[in-house]
């Protein structure tokens, strides 16, 4: 076996830190085929743990913390090196969520890429879609503790997705608080779930798809009950929902909440995650929903395998790369200038970080790439318009910390320093800011083909030094050049104002 089929066939693992549960999954893909190594679930009930100010109680941190302690331990067992943890809604919403981030990701030894609600639909369907193979146009429901996800596509190609804020811990704490069971809490939180769903329901029209399936653990939990009660054979229907529903109002309160089927751990939230199945069913006209094994961790792994294809040459297909695309043409990004700055700024990260990380060198390249979107705003500041843009799209491929990342560079591509200064404590980000600096600067004449003579080299004590390369013949500067030299002096002297890098000329 080569070396690239070697690495291939290695295990990933995902981490899911979702608001009702933490779980863990490794895998191996081989042949395009999923096997599972090992899997670990822990309720953590993150969601539950957000006080009424939108705070992590510390209860629910140091749950948080003891199960990731146990996910890295399960990690060095299976020695994967390749892991991607996420996390979603609890933590998009929680107003701590840095601090907890800052004490778990030294506990995990990696860090945790907060995502966005469609970038977690995209991902559960992507799980859906490679588990679930159909040729058919479908729509995929994923109802976890704090959000539920709808994304529609076909194939393995996912298309329109939306995340609303209700998941099945949520909406129990809101109307089913104390445990109580009762018909007229199901009537309210039903109504609150149809209005929080309405806005979609041009978009999610049945003629667009011809089977629904449901992954995450409401979906599965009610389609176990059903099957062991004999009501179905698994399947999620308007009418069983109803009888699961007549069910918890006869028994009046969970604690008296006995249905063959049902996992203690799941009876705290069923109450809300019912009522959220069946309003979508009766709101969007489902007649019928399969439950799937598949998730968000089935997705992230086979996205993870993806990306180990492209680092590898083996396939060149990145989903990041064709949202830049499609990001650059929504903003009418001039991409000549785009591709001049990128390989000005990616040759000058060769000479100074020719070791730096494969991602880190994506990230300086999708900086280039979208540097100048805030242009459609304005003209004036647009660096800050191109970095509030990137900090809030919804970018497919891309979780919101590394959207921040590049978005960090992309607001320090020009004037002062001082605004990106958080970001210097991160190692290499001064020498990769400074590539894209030196490259917007050459290239902000946007001259088509011009030649730009800029080198740089790093001495022994981590300063950088600029020269330019006259030709053999002529040493004298062209008008342009003049006006770039000039920029040039003026962002050594920013540098060394700062002193946070040793920037000179040694011609």
């Amino acid at each position: 076996m080569d070396d690239a089929s070697h690495i291939l066939d290695a295990p990933l693992a995902a981490i899911d830190m979702g608001s009702n549960s933490f779980r863990i999954e490794i895998a191996r893909i081989r042949d395009g085929r999923y096997r599972r190594l090992d899997y670990l679930k822990e309720p953590v009930r993150l969601g539950s743990g957000l006080d009424e100010n939108g705070y992590l109680r510390s209860d629910a941190v140091d749950r948080g913390l003891a199960t990731l302690a146990a996910m890295a331990e399960l990690l060095r067992l299976h020695e994967v090196r390749e892991v991607r943890a996420v996390a979603t809604q609890t933590l998009r919403e929680a107003r701590n969520r840095n601090q907890f981030l800052t004490m778990a990701e030294p506990v995990l030894g990696l860090p945790i890429e907060v995502i966005s609600g469609r970038e977690e639909a995209r991902l559960i369907f992507a799980g859906v879609a490679h588990l679930n193979p159909s040729d058919k146009p479908r729509l995929v429901i994923d109802i976890g503790g704090r959000s539920t996800e709808f994304v529609m596509g076909h194939g393995l190609k996912p298309g329109a997705a939306e995340s609303f804020g209700i998941g099945s811990q949520s909406m129990t704490q809101r109307y089913f608080g104390q445990g109580v069971l009762s018909a007229e809490a199901f009537r309210a939180a039903q109504v609150a779930a149809g209005a929080e769903f309405e806005e979609a329901e041009k978009i999610f029209t049945p003629d667009r798809w011809s089977e629904v399936l449901a992954s995450s653990g409401t979906a599965g939990a009610v389609s176990a009950l059903l099957a062991a009660q004999g009501v179905t054979d698994g399947r999620l229907t308007p009418s069983a929902l109803a009888w699961c529903i007549e069910r918890c109002v006869e028994a009046g309160h969970t604690d008296r909440l006995e249905l063959r089927g049902l996992k203690d751990e799941r009876k705290p939230v069923l109450a809300g995650g019912l009522a959220i199945l069946y309003t979508l069913m009766v709101q969007f006209r489902i007649d019928e929903i399969q439950p799937s094994r598949a998730a968000l961790r089935q997705g992230v792994i086979f996205d993870l395998h993806q990306r180990r294809k492209v680092s590898l040459g083996v396939d060149a297909s990145d989903v990041r790369d064709a949202t830049v695309a499609q990001l650059q043409q929504r903003f009418e990004v001039d991409v000549q200038q785009a591709n001049r700055v990128k390989h000005l700024a990616l040759n000058l990260q060769r000479q100074m970080l020719p070791d730096l990380a494969d991602e880190e060198v994506r990230e300086l390249a999708w900086a280039c790439d979208l540097h100048e979107i805030g242009l459609m705003v304005s003209h004036h500041d647009h660096h800050r318009h191109s970095a509030y843009l990137l900090d809030h799209l919804d970018a497919a491929g891309f979780s919101q910390s590394q959207q921040r990342r590049i978005g960090e560079l992309v607001l320090g591509q020009r004037g002062g320093l001082r605004k990106v200064e958080a970001g210097f404590a991160r190692k290499d980000f001064a020498m990769v800011l400074l590539c894209l600096r030196l490259a917007v600067l050459c290239c902000h004449g946007r001259h088509h083909g011009a030649k730009v003579k800029l080198h740089v080299q790093r001495d022994r004590q981590g300063g950088v030094g600029l020269s330019w390369g006259y030709d053999t013949q002529e040493r004298g500067l062209t008008p342009a050049e003049q006006r770039t030299q000039h920029l040039l002096r003026e962002e050594v002297s920013m540098w060394l104002k700062s002193g946070l890098l040793v920037l000179y000329w040694t011609d």
